[in-house]
């Protein structure tokens, strides 16, 4: 018997899903240089300002 993907069980007619964009930042830490990764779910309008930062 064949499995269903998770999507598919998602109502179609619904977009909230896509009004937010996961962004990978690279941040260098001051104590000890190395650098690491932030991840946050940030608004598709607010993209541009989150890397202005």
């Amino acid at each position: 018997m064949a499995k269903k993907t998770v999507a598919g069980y998602r109502d179609q007619s619904s977009k909230d899903g896509r009004s937010h964009t996961k962004v990978i930042k690279m941040v260098k830490s001051p104590k000890t240089g190395a650098y690491t990764f932030k991840e946050e779910m940030v608004p598709n309008e607010a993209v541009k300002d989150y890397f202005a930062k």
